[in-house]
Order: structure tokens, then sequence, then C-alpha cells
């Protein structure tokens, strides 16, 4: 296996992935911003501002993994700015536990160290147990439940 920057051969398996992590949007919309990412400029406050993606270059499919990372000005619980965060990160269910999500971890906390980040900080929704249990397990700590609330006007 191997960690390396999305390239543009991987569109579709990049798209695939996102819409299984994030399934309330609509392909169009991953399509969207998979394509926006890939053809434009992408600097501090840019989401994501990088994307990883875990390679098996034998293997179908051969993207089995992505970690989508940025830059933020804050993070709940975080001293420092910026702060290196984990917009997104997800692997196939057949290859977790097998070190995927822990590689793409490692070299998304490297590309935010050697932007001068000090910390890394990411989320999950509160109800989310394994994904709390994944982040624990590689070295987060949690530090703040919140409950977020909006209307219209």
């Amino acid at each position: 296996m191997q960690v390396r920057h999305v390239e543009p051969g991987d569109r579709s398996a990049w798209t695939a992935l996102r819409l299984t992590l994030w399934p309330d949007e609509d392909e169009g919309s991953h399509r969207s911003a998979v394509e926006r990412f890939l053809g434009g400029p992408r600097t501090l406050g840019t989401m994501p501002e990088a994307v990883l993606v875990a390679v098996e270059p034998d293997s179908h499919p051969a993207v089995i993994g992505f970690a989508e990372v940025s830059r933020r000005a804050y993070a709940e619980g975080c001293e420092t700015s910026p702060v290196g965060f984990l917009e997104g990160w997800y692997v196939i269910p057949e290859r977790r536990g097998q070190g995927v999500g822990r590689a793409l971890l490692a070299a998304a906390e490297a590309w935010a160290r050697g932007l001068g980040c000090e910390e890394f900080a990411s989320d999950a929704v509160a109800d989310n147990a394994v994904s709390a249990a994944a982040h624990r397990a590689l070295g987060f700590e949690e530090v703040v439940v919140i409950r977020c609330f909006r209307k219209s006007l």
C-alpha cells in the first residue's frame, strides 16, 4: 500500500468513496467538489486544502481510502493557529483494521507539520462511536462534545 496526494486519474474512485462517507450529498455535488479541487488553486482556508489517497496498485479497487485535510484558524481545544484539520477520512470496510487509516493519518499529520502546524484536530458526529474509537486509537484526545443548532430566517 502507498499513500500519496490525489491525482486526476483518481477522480472517479475518490468521488465514489466520498459518496459512501457522505451519502446525504448527491453524486453531482461530490463530482463538482472533486473537479473544483482538481482544477483550482488551494490555499489556507480552502476545504479541503489537500487530499491524500491510499492505493493498492495491483488490486481492485486501487484506491482504498482517502483523507481530506485543511488548515483552520481555530479548532476546539487547540491553542495554536493555524491547526491542521482532518476534514474527511475513509477506508473501505474490507481494509479497515489493517493500518490504512493509520497511514493516511500519519501522512496528513506530516502534511500539516510541513506547513508549520503544531496541532492537528478532527471532529465526528457525537453518536458516531466507531469514528470516536478510531480517533482515540490513533492518539486523538476528545476535548469537547457540542450540539449545533440552526433555524431559517
